[in-house]
């Protein structure tokens, strides 16, 4: 049994090849690995296959900056500051990007299906909507689903009749394998061991489902506390290949328990985003001119970041304005 090499997050990040699949931990405004999507941004990723249970403040920012060419999921924002995925959006009208839809339901089946090692996942859901209109398979408009791409299941769906009680038409839906899975952790353990605290949602399966692991760790702490409770830890350390330990690494999305979401830097984003033009100077201030995750931390300021984060008996920080847009 191994455990995961620790590594810098520019070495990480130099890992991720143009064109190759990935994917990200975490749901929406929460534990994303932001850290790691600045550096993938600063060092010109292009061409990425960007395959994820649902998209967020992460997806935006990556797609604004021009890194991704695919992007397979069933919806990006940023919850209650900016519902709408504008740089996802724009990117597809405008023809820069193949957006492939499917359902909440659908990404995670088929994340399920990689990570349980099987070649489709069995479903009953979206059945006569349009998600299952073959007019809208993007993929296979592009030409993208003859075989030659090994991240790129032939087919978007396929239909199969229930063989066992004859209950009608089932879904079949393709197994997602990621070359990569890029995941942020509250805690991880000296040898590797993986915990989330809280919400756990897709995050064990999509680590199972990659070919490979990178995690971005809030603290390193003893193996033998995360034994303590060992139902709060969801992967173990030969599941995870490479290691950072990279406090903040998550801004300005939330690590329930250590800081909340960033709701003014998501709102300024979200006002940029609404053009390219717009987007480009925000990149400019808050990725390009920055070199590192250091500076970055300086530029936001011990003020703001000893304003969201958490009080350590109740969790969340107690001098953040909730409730309002």
């Amino acid at each position: 049994m191994g455990k995961p090499q620790n590594i810098t997050l520019k070495e990480a990040a130099g890992l991720i090849q143009d064109g190759q699949q990935i994917t990200f931990g975490g749901f929406t405004i929460w534990r994303r690995p932001m850290a790691f999507v600045y550096e993938l941004i600063r060092q010109g990723k292009r061409n990425l296959h960007l395959l994820e249970v649902n998209g967020g403040t992460h997806s935006e920012i990556l797609i604004g900056a021009g890194c991704v060419s695919i992007w397979e999921s069933c919806w990006s924002g940023h919850e209650l500051y900016g519902k709408l995925g504008q740089m996802v959006a724009d990117r597809h009208v405008n023809g820069g990007m193949i957006v492939e839809d499917y359902s909440h339901g659908h990404m995670v089946a088929r994340i399920l299906a990689g990570a349980y090692g099987l070649p489709f996942f069995p479903s009953a859901q979206s059945l006569g909507t349009d998600l299952l209109n073959p007019e809208f398979d993007s993929l296979g408009r592009a030409g993208l689903r003859d075989g030659s791409h090994p991240k790129i299941p032939r087919k978007k769906y396929e239909f199969a009749p229930d063989p066992f009680y004859d209950r009608g038409e089932l879904l079949l839906l393709p197994a997602a394998n990621p070359d990569w899975a890029i995941f942020y952790a509250s805690q991880v353990g000296e040898e590797g061991t993986v915990r989330v605290n809280v919400q756990t949602y897709a995050d064990a399966e999509v680590i199972k489902a990659a070919d490979k692991v990178i995690v971005l760790a809030e603290e390193i702490v003893p193996e033998s506390y995360l034994r303590l409770e060992p139902e709060k830890n969801i992967a173990a350390g030969y599941a995870i290949n490479y290691l950072i330990k990279l406090p903040w690494a998550a801004h300005p999305t939330g690590s329930q328990g250590f800081y909340d979401v960033d709701a003014d830097f998501i709102r300024t984003f979200y006002r940029a985003s609404k053009s390219q033009e717009t987007f480009d100077r925000w990149a400019d201030e808050w990725i390009f001119d920055i070199p590192d995750h250091e500076r970055y931390l300086q530029k936001l300021g011990i003020g703001r970041l000893e304003n969201i984060r958490a009080n350590p008996v109740l969790g969340y920080s107690t001098r953040q304005k909730r409730g309002t847009r």
